[in-house]
Order: C-alpha cells, then sequence, then structure tokens
C-alpha cells in the first residue's frame, strides 16, 4: 500500500472539526476506498483553548498556516479559514510553491483570485480542488468536471445561498414581511457577519463565478456578474406571484446567448411546479443542460458541518485516488476572458408599481411599455384606494435594456407613486 497522505488543516471551525471527525471516525472506510491512508499530521487555528468538540492532541499545532502549508511532513494542504484575502490567500500561495495539493471550501478565494491560484498551480504540477465551495454537499463540480466533461453545457442554473431560500420561502409559507423574517435569521445564527454577502447576492456570485468558469470555458470573473440581492422583495411580490404560478427565488443563471455570455445572480420568478419552484427552507439546488445530457437537477443541503466536510473529503479521497485534473477542468492559460455579463436573452417579466389614481394612468403606462416594443401579456390592479392604485404587469419576452428604457421612461409620465419592480421571469 502506498504511504500515507498526510494533511494539514488550517481552520478549525464548523467544517474543519467535521472534516477532523469523518477522518477519526470514518479512517477504514476511506483507506479501503481509495487505497491509501489518509492522516493529519498537524492543524492550525487562530486559538489553541476553544473546545471544538474533537480530539486534537494527536497533531502538531502551527499558530501560522502559512508555516502548516510549508511543513514537510503536509503532503495536502486543506484551507477551511474563509476570506478571500489575508492569512487564507497567502497560505494557499505558500502551499502551491511548495509543491503541495491544495483542498478549499473558500469560494471567495477562489471568485476573487482564482485564475492566479490555477495558473500558479498547473505551472507547478500540484492540484487545486474546491468541491466544498459551491453548493455544500452537492457534487456540483465534480459532475461538470467529470461526469458531463464530454457534453457542451448550455445553461447552468441555481438557488445556491441557503439563507436566501429560507428568508424567501418563509416569507411565503408564513406572510411575513422581509424585515421580520430577516431579523428571525439573524437570531438563529444563518447570516454572515456581514450579512449583505448572503441577501445581497454576493455569497451566492462568487458560487455562480465559479460554475461559470468551469460550464463554458472562462476565466473566473467575479466583476462580470450581474448581482442583486433580495432586499427589495415584498409580501406582496411573493403573493402575487403565487397566485400566478411563480415562486421567488434567488437564481444564479449562466448561459451563452446571441449577446454572449449571460451570468447573473438575481432575483426570479420561476414556476412553482418546476424543482426549483418547489425548492423549501436552506436547501440548494444546481441544474444543469448539457447538449447530450439535457438537464439535471442536483439537491442538497448546501451549508452545514456534515454537507461542507462530505465534499471536502471528497475532494481528499480524490488526491488519495491519485486522480489530477486542471483546476477549472481545462488548463487554466486556455480559459478565455470575459469583461462584462452580457445583457441576457429576452424574457417575461414581472411589473409592479403604484400609480396615482387619476384618469388614464395605467394607459400612459401601457403606452410607454409600446414605445420600447414591450408588449403585455397579463395585468391585475390590486388594494385600490382612494388616491393611489397598485398595478400588477407580466410582460411578454422582452429585453432588460429595453424594460429599462421604458422604466426611465415612466418617471416621466407623471403618474408613478411609487419606483417600479422589475423581475424577471426564468423558463425552466
Amino acid at each position: 500500500m502506498p504511504s500515507p497522505l498526510r494533511l494539514g488543516i488550517a481552520g478549525l471551525g464548523t467544517v474543519g472539526a467535521g472534516v477532523i471527525k469523518i477522518i477519526q471516525r470514518q479512517s477504514a472506510l476511506i483507506t479501503a476506498r481509495t487505497g491509501r491512508e489518509v492522516t493529519i499530521s498537524a492543524v492550525s487555528a487562530r486559538s489553541r483553548d476553544r473546545d471544538r468538540g474533537v480530539r486534537l492532541n494527536d497533531y502538531a499545532w502551527e499558530d501560522d498556516p502559512v508555516t502548516l502549508a510549508k511543513r514537510d511532513d503536509v503532503d495536502v494542504f486543506v484551507e477551511l479559514m474563509g476570506g478571500s484575502d489575508g492569512p487564507a490567500k497567502d497560505a494557499v500561495e505558500a502551499a502551491i510553491a511548495a509543491g503541495k495539493d491544495v483542498v478549499t471550501a473558500n469560494k471567495a478565494l477562489l471568485a476573487i483570485h482564482g485564475q492566479a491560484i490555477a495558473e500558479a498551480a498547473e505551472s507547478k504540477g500540484v492540484s487545486v480542488r474546491f468541491e466544498a465551495a459551491v453548493a455544500g454537499g452537492i457534487p456540483c463540480i465534480k459532475a461538470l468536471t467529470e461526469g458531463l466533461a464530454g457534453n457542451e453545457i448550455t445553461r447552468v442554473m441555481g438557488v445556491m445561498n441557503g439563507t436566501c431560500n429560507y428568508i424567501l420561502t418563509r416569507m411565503q409559507s408564513a406572510g411575513l414581511d422581509y424585515q421580520t423574517v430577516f431579523a428571525e435569521c439573524e437570531e438563529l445564527g444563518y447570516l454572515e457577519a456581514d450579512p449583505t454577502l448572503d441577501v445581497g447576492g454576493i455569497d451566492a456570485g462568487h458560487k455562480l463565478a465559479i460554475l461559470v468558469a468551469i460550464a463554458f470555458g472562462t476565466q473566473v470573473n467575479f466583476d462580470a456578474l450581474n448581482i442583486e440581492g433580495i432586499e427589495r422583495i415584498t409580501t406582496e411580490d411573493i403573493e402575487q406571484a403565487a397566485d400566478m404560478g411563480y415562486r421567488v427565488k434567488l437564481l444564479g443563471v449562466a448561459q451563452k446567448t446571441g449577446r454572449g455570455l449571460d451570468a447573473r445572480m438575481t432575483p426570479c420568478l420561476v414556476p412553482d411546479k418546476s424543482p426549483l419552484g418547489q425548492l423549501e427552507g436552506g436547501t440548494n439546488m444546481v441544474v444543469i443542460e448539457g447538449d447530450s445530457v439535457g438537464q439535471i437537477v442536483l439537491r442538497g443541503a448546501g451549508a452545514g458541518e456534515g454537507p461542507t466536510a462530505s465534499a471536502v473529503m471528497g475532494d481528499i479521497c480524490d488526491l488519495a485516488r491519485g486522480l489530477s485534473l486542471p483546476v477549472f477542468g481545462v488548463p487554466a492559460t486556455t480559459l478565455q476572458s470575459i469583461e462584462a455579463a452580457g445583457v441576457g436573452a429576452p424574457a417575461p417579466w414581472y411589473l409592479r408599481m403604484t400609480l396615482v389614481d387619476k384618469p388614464g394612468a395605467l394607459a400612459k403606462i401601457a403606452a410607454v411599455l409600446g414605445d420600447e416594443g414591450i408588449s403585455i401579456d397579463r395585468m391585475r390592479q390590486y388594494g385600490h384606494t382612494s388616491t393611489h392604485a397598485p398595478v400588477l404587469i407580466v410582460t411578454h419576452k422582452a429585453a432588460r435594456p429595453a424594460l429599462d428604457q421604458a422604466i426611465v421612461a415612466m418617471h416621466g409620465t407623471g403618474v408613478l407613486a411609487s419606483e417600479p419592480v422589475a423581475i424577471r421571469i426564468e423558463e425552466v
């Protein structure tokens, strides 16, 4: 049997402790499945004294993760600290320079510095694996790089932030407004230290940037994505969408169009009977469409100790088996540069606004849409008062630039009493 695969684990939070538990509990199973024993040489974290619910006294301790990454008795550096810069970036770069393979769950690091990391790793002949960085325990990276390697990927989409999905489904099931559910998430500890990472779509956007690179052979470019959070979604939107047979989701979508690559993480309406529409609570889902396979749906826990540690261990087991692939599926030097997201294929749109209640107000809005070539599929007035008339419009397919022009023109009509809210209706 080959010599043991020796790990150095930096970061002993929920995921790091979970990885150690799996190795301690499943040592014989891992050896049987990989043909190689997996051991831990040393660990690193900010505090030695914290009780992490796992036995650590068998491993050497390093206060500095960079020192850990360079140790002679470490074959694979496992980075579970998080953060796009600072110690995580320094330690990963040090490990690569020292000829170590790397396993990480750090989506922000890869979304911001993925191209440079991939080029450095491939020039040194080492692997960087990151299944746990996208959708927790769902093996979507392995599906794209291995199982679907013979497919031209035509579209990738998914719900990849459990907190946002929890908020939106809770708003619907309990009839609560956004702020109330947001406060509930704070109480439950569901939000990042900076909540904007969750509700602003940034966390999910990091994950989408990684999937785009693998699916479409592009350099990772987080800044090229169109990102919008869920802060403007109201109970009205949730209820009106449900009445029309839709659910509101923070949905990541990437696809090639006649206008180029369209990649966005934005609130969308999806059919309530679709797999995405039926996704509840904090669960994640990734949908991949290929020219040969058609559509496949991957669903599972997107966060938490067990699911994320499971994904990390999957990468470690692949390295124990000797599996080596380019970081993003093809050599990093062949990845195409993308500067900005395309405007996206035309789609139906949900428009919500409040109009001043005076004769001809609705006709003026319809005329503005018509001037931009946007036709109306459905229209509804609800909650009418003596001074204001809330209006809901569903358009036929329209390009986003035309819709944006129409919204600008609406402000010149003198009949708007609120800022229009536009939500794309995604065909799934």
